[in-house]
């Protein structure tokens, strides 16, 4: 939570030129002490319906251990889905009419799984418009993961993604290029992120659409940006929420693809993200698998128990730090009532009343 400058020491001072939030005693007199409610449109494929809801529930429930958060999970209904994710969605989702009459503090859309040449041919697409522009109006700020991102970009900016012409699969070091945005406040100055991609947003587009971009990769590109009032857009093109074996699942999905002669080539290691022994193992389990194919013999297990306790974590904390400092902005900055996005006094253009917003 955050200081308040009940006198004028001059620390105060200091700390807000160094990006940390301290609130003025006047803006902490006005702020309701209540809970947030957190919207969660998770527009993944039914296979990873449940893995990403839980990924979610778990980055939003860590980053922050004395704020009360209320997640409510929907999705849209012009989303295919299986009869198992249809009952899992029926009993435990809430209608989207439901969620726009109560109201939100916050929202955050997941990416999905395309399965079209054009974004804008996709089901989601019309709707997905509808909850954004809805949450424009009536959320404090919506955060975008992955193809979320590009997404919103495209509907609202005419940013369309580019193609890599590979995937991009792994753990990417990255760097916070603005260290005073309150987003990145007192998180590691260089940490990793998981991606997985085969399209880009470049620094470029972001900047010709007059976003202001935070954290990047000399290798995986831009990770975090934000829109040009500084908060109520914040957009993700990596995946911090990706648990520790998240890849691996991917990695199995796609060898077990290969296996089943849906793929023609065995898949290249996720970058960075196996460690030698790991890919030892692999490298032996590959041969089996593929002498197992030729001579029609019962293909190997594959070897997920075995390497699970080998992986390495190197993203989660700043991810929890990054996410506990939006949800301290939001917390700040919210109406007392649900429906309606700001207290009294703040300016929706400048939401966090940022200094490089003004001058830009």
């Amino acid at each position: 939570m955050p200081l308040v400058s009940h006198n004028n020491l001059p620390t105060f001072e200091r700390l807000r030129k160094a990006g940390q939030t301290v609130l003025e005693p006047q803006r902490a007199r006005h702020q309701d002490i209540r809970e947030l409610h957190i919207g969660l449109l998770n527009m993944m494929p039914d296979g990873a319906l449940e893995p990403t809801e839980r990924q979610f529930f778990q980055l939003i429930g860590e980053s922050n251990p004395i704020a009360q958060f209320y997640v409510h999970p929907f999705t849209l209904d012009e989303l295919p889905r299986g009869d198992k994710a249809r009952r899992h969605i029926d009993q435990y989702y809430e209608p989207l009419e439901k969620i726009q009459q109560d109201g939100l503090d916050a929202l955050i859309i997941t990416g999905a799984t395309p399965t079209r040449p054009r974004l804008a041919d996709e089901p989601f697409w019309e709707p997905l418009k509808r909850v954004v522009a809805w949450a424009h109006e009536n959320v404090t700020s919506t955060l975008c993961s992955c193809l979320a991102t590009h997404a919103v970009l495209e509907a609202r900016h005419a940013t369309p993604r580019k193609p890599l012409g590979f995937k991009r699969w792994g753990v990417y070091p990255h760097r916070v290029v603005d260290r005073v945005h309150p987003l990145v406040n007192d998180v590691n100055t260089r940490f990793d992120v998981p991606h997985s991609r085969f399209n880009e947003i470049s620094r470029q587009q972001f900047e010709e659409a007059g976003l202001h971009i935070l954290v990047e990769s000399e290798v995986a590109g831009v990770h975090l940006a934000v829109s040009e009032d500084g908060f109520r857009m914040v957009y993700f093109q990596g995946h911090p929420e990706y648990e520790t074996i998240s890849l691996l699942k991917e990695y199995k999905r796609e060898v077990m693809q290969f296996a089943a002669g849906k793929r023609l080539t065995y898949p290249p290691f996720p970058d960075n993200y196996f460690m030698p022994r790991v890919q030892a193992i692999f490298n032996e389990y590959q041969l089996y698998l593929q002498r197992a194919l030729q001579e029609g013999t019962e293909p190997p297990e594959f070897p997920e128990q075995l390497i699970s306790a080998e992986l390495d974590n190197t993203w989660h904390d700043t991810a929890e730090g990054i996410v506990g400092n939006w949800m301290g902005l939001v917390y700040q900055v919210t109406h007392r009532e649900r429906h309606l996005p700001f207290m009294e006094g703040v300016d929706p253009n400048n939401p966090l009343n940022l200094k490089w917003q003004d001058a830009g």
